[in-house]
């Protein structure tokens, strides 16, 4: 699977070979001992695996429900009339697949995917850069996307990448992608990084947006699933991004465009999958856990 995608995560591993992910854990271990992969937060990749990225095809099977969790969550900070920026991504995709029902929004993009996914949604005005199509991830790079964005200004900033840490912020494998997701995000009030566990702790090659120009992290409950993942999430609020925990589980049937229920609620442990334990491990107190939306 890690030859074939490029990256996987633990829990897309132990749900394959059926088994737990304290099992996988410890096989990760021995074959990164052996030389044959590398593992990261939550997950593993093959040597040397952040240096090239994973084309489309894989990237859509790597963290598909969490990338599913954190869009719907994403989608709840937008408000009818709202004007956004998307960047190019899966997770941003997914996220623009609930967009299509928020009224009066205007999205502005450098992705096909995002745009493909809102061309049917009669209420929602989308602007696409210019630029050259970078065929990888189908999304539009170099000068000219970079010059179409001059002058513009939207309230956020929705933006993915392929690693995000506390000591450098986000990052990508992509030169041409990090120039003009830098290019997007300079337009936005707010910049919104979507990752979910597998990208935290990992620091490619080209930074996106450094740790102080990130208002909010939108991740999954996966993050706090190990001491090392939770150390980043608390260095990183220790900078002042604000996190957001996706909870996994079954989509809430409300508004997309409803605000979250509990921006300002007590962090409480993430709720645990069907079947498993609850983690011994918690987000650390000063990190704030966004629910799901309740309905009006």
């Amino acid at each position: 699977m890690v030859r074939a995608n490029g990256a996987v995560s633990l829990r897309e591993l132990a749900r394959v070979v059926q088994t737990s992910e304290v099992t996988v854990r410890r096989d990760v271990r021995a074959l990164e001992a052996e030389g044959l992969l590398d593992r990261r937060h939550g997950g593993a990749v093959l040597p040397g695996g952040f240096s090239r990225e994973p084309g489309y095809p894989q990237k859509t099977h790597l963290a598909a429900a969490e990338k599913s969790a954190i869009a719907d969550l994403a989608a709840s900070m937008v408000e009818e009339g709202d004007a956004v920026v998307v960047g190019a991504g899966t997770t941003t995709q997914e996220l623009a697949r609930r967009l299509a029902r928020v009224p009066g929004l205007t999205v502005v993009t450098n992705s096909l995917l995002v745009a493909q996914a809102l061309a049917h949604a009669n209420r929602v005005e989308v602007v696409m850069t210019g630029g050259t199509l970078r065929g990888s991830n189908y999304a539009l790079v170099g000068s000219g996307a970079e010059q179409s964005l001059n002058g513009l200004r939207v309230t956020k900033a929705f933006i993915s990448g392929s690693g995000l840490t506390a000591e450098r912020g986000l990052s990508t494998t992509n030169m041409l992608s990090a120039s003009v997701d830098r290019a997007l995000v300079q337009s936005a009030t707010e910049v919104i990084v979507l990752a979910d566990h597998t990208k935290l702790g990992a620091d490619t090659m080209f930074q996106t947006v450094p740790t102080e120009a990130i208002t909010r992290l939108v991740t999954d409950e996966q993050a706090a699933g190990t001491d090392l993942t939770a150390r980043e999430l608390d260095a990183l609020a220790d900078c002042g991004v604000q996190i957001s925990i996706a909870p996994l589980g079954p989509p809430a049937d409300t508004p997309v465009h409803q605000q979250p229920a509990a921006v300002n609620a007590a962090p409480r442990r993430p709720a645990p999958l069907p079947g498993q334990r609850r983690p011994e491990h918690q987000l650390p107190g000063r990190l704030t856990e966004l629910t799901a939306p309740r309905a009006r």
